[in-house]
């Protein structure tokens, strides 16, 4: 019989429907991909959800090194003196940084940041590194932790300490930094789409939402089932400004010294989160393939006595090698059905069930997580019907995802559209916009959403939906994580 901490997990989780913040967190709960650390607002990743975690991080670090960039490592502790050399960066995180004042029982001379990002630490390493036009582009990316100092928490989407990737580069001119920018964020949007199976709209921040110290923040925006946006990766163009802050001068090929252009780029953690809400059901994760830890999961139905069927299951598994990770669950002190509900809440793609009225019949049975179909497949067929179905589950689950944004995407050509859509949060209201901060306060403070994305450029003579002055873009909106 299962054991207590088992019957606990193969409790029903709440409806997604009634209250998705507590079916969210039951979920990564249950599913075993967290658990709650003795520190407030932070989480211990599990061997099941690092594993997930771990094929996300895969799949951006080929793409970052295909593109030429390289991994390093920088420090976790940062000099004040030097986080404030760049005032608007600093007076941006000043809320969310924590401080070490004591370290070997003796009270620091300077106090050190927790690193909340790591612009200020690159900048000065930079300006050491960087003389000449020769050494350009530096292109360094690192998976690091941060921390940040928040007051509401939930996993993955906001924890104090999270799991992420910066990437920080600098150029020999503007255009080529600006390349960058947009490189980087079709990298964010390939993966978020093609690998998570999670559509995003992409286009630049505004002066308001803008990242601190950036001259300019171009991001990718998820919808999540509650109407809330969520910013699943960010790239900015950070100009001169850390160049001049920090010193990071080059001699060009004219012989003149000049500072270079900076970039900088991430996607954490709660990505994952979003592909958690997305995807999930009432029984529990679901997950895309291209990041399920389990493709297959083998469930061996024995009778009493007879090994026959655990023989089979390891068959199975052998016929698979290569075609999709597969694990057999052979544990003899659970039930076939409890296996099922346990693998369904985990969220694998695909379960084989083998039991004796297979083996007779030369077949195996495949059960797809996001529709709950069952097929018999032979079993020379199977590893061919498995490829067929896991790359159909792929496709399935972005293809849902998207129609359920565009039902969800509200587009709106007044003011009482654009506000009623906004106070009813069920998804984006995209409309025209004068793009001004003004108009952006008036907005969050009527309704609390803000601008998501700007999307593009607006017919001339164009006026905002909102306020009524010339609108010179087309932006998205929602209230967010």
């Amino acid at each position: 019989m299962p054991d207590d901490a088992a019957k606990r997990e193969m409790k029903s989780i709440p409806p997604k429907g009634a209250d998705l913040s507590d079916w969210y967190t039951q979920v990564c709960l249950r599913a075993q991909l967290v658990d709650y650390a003795p520190v407030r607002g932070c989480i211990v990743l599990r061997p099941y959800g690092f594993a997930i975690w771990d094929l996300i991080r895969e799949e951006f670090d080929r793409r970052f090194k295909a593109t030429g960039h390289q991994n390093a490592y920088f420090p976790l502790f940062i000099p004040e003196s030097l986080l404030a050399r760049e005032a608007e960066h600093v007076e941006g995180f000043a809320p969310e940084v924590a401080w070490v004042t004591e370290g070997g029982g003796e009270k620091l001379t300077e106090r050190l940041a927790i690193r909340p990002t790591s612009e200020v630490i690159v900048g000065m390493m930079y300006a050491r590194w960087i003389q000449s036009h020769r050494d350009l582009p530096v292109l360094i990316n690192q998976w690091a932790n941060v921390v940040r100092w928040e007051k509401a928490t939930r996993p993955f989407l906001r924890t104090l300490e999270f799991l992420w990737q910066e990437g920080h580069t600098a150029h020999a001119t503007q255009a080529e930094a600006s390349e960058e920018v947009q490189q980087m964020l079709e990298i964010y949007r390939s993966v978020a789409e093609d690998i998570l199976c999670l559509p995003v709209i992409t286009g630049r921040k505004s002066e308001h939402e803008k990242f601190a110290g950036a001259a300019a923040t171009f991001a990718i925006e998820a919808l999540m089932p509650d109407g809330k946006a969520l910013q699943a990766g960010t790239s900015h163009e950070l100009g001169q400004h850390f160049a001049k802050a920090y010193d990071i001068k080059f001699t060009d090929t004219d012989e003149q010294i000049k500072h270079v252009w900076t970039t900088s780029w991430g996607v954490s953690w709660r990505i994952l989160g979003g592909v958690i809400m997305v995807h999930g059901d009432d029984r529990g994760l679901v997950l895309p393939p291209a990041i399920a830890p389990h493709q297959v999961v083998v469930v061996p139905i024995p009778k009493k006595g007879d090994d026959t069927v655990a023989v089979a299951a390891r068959e199975i598994a052998a016929l698979l090698q290569g075609v999709a990770r597969t694990h057999v669950d052979d544990r003899p002190e659970q039930t076939a059905p409890w296996k099922f509900n346990e693998w369904e809440m985990r969220g694998v793609p695909l379960r084989a069930e083998i039991g004796p009225r297979d083996i007779a019949a030369g077949q195996v049975t495949l059960a797809r997580r996001d529709t709950l179909e069952k097929v018999a497949v032979p079993r020379e067929q199977l590893a061919a019907r498995v490829s067929e179905i896991l790359a159909d589950i792929q496709r399935s689950l972005y293809a849902r995802a998207l129609a359920e944004r565009e039902r969800r995407t509200v587009v709106a050509h007044d003011r009482k559209s654009f506000v009623d859509g906004l106070v009813a949060q069920t998804g984006f209201v995209e409309s025209l916009w004068c793009a001004r901060t003004e108009c952006e306060l008036d907005i969050k403070a009527e309704t609390s959403a803000v601008s998501r994305v700007i999307a593009g450029a607006a017919e001339p003579g164009s006026v905002c939906a909102y306020c009524g002055c010339p609108a010179p873009v087309r932006a998205f909106f929602a209230r967010s994580y």
